[in-house]
């Protein structure tokens, strides 16, 4: 008997191992296509070059945001694709116009101008005056340590972490929401790339006005003005801006290629960007690097078992307007549950492997799919990472259970310091990294798409609450209002 049930198990093996084998052949059959494909005719580098200069900066919202829009619906109509579709949404949101920031010591007239930006979200008008209170990095135990100083003052925080190498960092949204919670009257952060660069970004946790003014300065001027507080003693900021909040129409933009099954494969990534610079980077190499996929997988005729849809979300910079509309839309028509995987790329650049994003049920797989990659590319690295983190296009996916990913790779420290900056131009970007993202994820994707099984599978809402536990997101979402447990 024991003879016979070690057979069937070793039969069962062996059969797996089979399957896995001809899977993994076919994989790197497919690949191999791939890769000549992307080094042949890859798009990605010329048409984010040639939008950057035709429309500039993608703000939602606004004509350009428009213009981008259509170009990507026309050239995913030129890569053969007839299924093509405007996903249009109507929020209210944020414009900027103009911002000051003045200081004076308590103790004199003598006053200094500092560059300043508003942060998104920031009241239509503001006029304010109160002393600046110094919270470091920003975070809670930062803002607890003061909190009899803290309230009816104006804050000054890091948008990094400084001085610390043991403690996670907030988003700078988050911490605005902390700001609130301890009663100041208003936020100045402190960029931590070099010099004088100057960030925007959002400062709402929810994607709504916040009721303090919030603005960022730049590391140079962040460290005089600590400095100056260490001559002179309290120090006073005059802020005064003016920014615009009106109900807008925007237009998620997808592509579907039709599978075998329902089952969906979702990979996007932000068409939107800031409107300081063009957004190359922050999500040029992104989104652009999905169209090209899309224009791959057309080229070379791919059918494959589940529908894959390439989505350009809208307003991801302004608080995940698009993805969540998209997914909102999903839950009223029924369609979540038939989405099996969502990969994200938002900054990817030069792939050197995957993120798991917390889901073990998944290393196997991936890296099935990464050695198939390596016998491809045999410089890919095929670096597994399993973390997950949020505050991009994926998070709505996962906040409903639905398996996510991205790829890791890497930026220079001179491109990173661009990061919703109004350096981030087209210069920026490397064509071979650019194009190795599109060869890398097209393949992870194929992968998606014409696995037999896919091992991860969607978690039931008392799963999820505890897979982000797990992932040490709680409080972040608690204090983004997102915490639905």
């Amino acid at each position: 008997m024991k003879k016979r049930l070690l057979a069937a198990v070793a039969g069962s093996l062996c059969v797996v191992l089979v399957a896995f084998r001809t899977e993994d052949n076919e994989w790197e059959r497919a690949f191999t296509r791939i890769d000549t494909e992307v080094r042949k005719n890859s798009k990605a580098y010329h048409t984010l070059g040639e939008a950057t200069q035709r429309i500039g900066h993608r703000l939602t919202g606004s004509n350009n945001g428009r213009k981008a829009e259509e170009y990507a619906y026309n050239l995913l109509k030129s890569y053969g694709f007839s299924d093509v579709k405007y996903q249009p949404f109507e929020v209210v949101t944020w414009m900027r116009d103009t911002v000051t920031l003045s200081v004076v010591p308590k103790s004199s007239d003598n006053f200094r101008d500092v560059a300043v930006v508003a942060l998104a979200h920031s009241p239509v008008e503001a006029s304010l005056k109160g002393q600046i209170i110094d919270v470091g990095n920003g975070l809670e135990e930062d803002f607890e340590a003061l909190k009899d100083k803290v309230k009816g003052k104006v804050a000054l925080a890091n948008i990094g972490l400084v001085g610390v190498t043991d403690k996670k960092n907030l988003h700078r949204s988050e911490k605005t929401a902390l700001a609130i919670k301890y009663g100041a009257n208003g936020i100045i952060m402190v960029n931590q790339a070099p010099g004088k660069i100057l960030l925007t970004g959002t400062a709402s946790v929810t994607g709504e006005l916040i009721p303090i003014p919030a603005v960022s300065i730049s590391n140079d001027s962040g460290r005089e003005l600590r400095a100056w507080m260490q001559e002179e003693g309290p120090l006073e900021a005059h802020i005064d801006m003016r920014n615009f909040s009106k109900t807008i129409k925007a237009r998620n933009v997808i592509a579907t290629l039709k599978g075998k099954s329902s089952e969906k494969v979702v990979i996007g990534g932000h068409l939107d960007s800031w409107d300081l610079s063009t957004g190359a980077i922050d999500n040029g190499i992104g989104s652009f690097a999905v169209l090209d996929i899309a224009r791959t997988f057309r080229a070379l005729k791919v059918k494959p078992d589940r529908t894959i849809q390439f989505v350009m979300f809208m307003g991801e910079e302004q608080g995940l307007l698009g993805s969540k509309h998209f997914v909102r839309e999903l839950n009223r028509t029924g369609e979540t549950a038939k989405v099996r995987y969502m990969m994200n790329l938002d900054m990817t650049n030069d792939p050197k492997g995957i993120n798991a994003f917390g889901r073990d049920d998944m290393g196997e797989f991936f890296q099935r799919v990464g050695t198939a990659i390596t016998k491809v590319h045999e410089s890919y690295p095929n670096q597994y990472l399993n973390r997950a983190g949020l505050h991009s296009d994926h998070q709505p996916f996962m906040l409903e259970g639905i398996p996510v990913a991205g790829l890791s790779g890497s930026l220079s420290p001179s491109v990173l310091q661009c990061y919703h900056a109004d350096c981030d131009s087209f210069d920026l970007v490397d064509k071979q990294q650019l194009e190795n993202t599109v060869r890398i994820a097209s393949m992870y994707l194929y992968a998606l798409a014409t696995a037999n099984t896919l091992p991860a599978k969607r978690l039931n809402p008392q799963e999820t609450r505890d897979y982000l536990i797990a992932q040490g997101l709680k409080q972040e979402l608690v204090l983004g209002q997102e915490w639905r447990w």
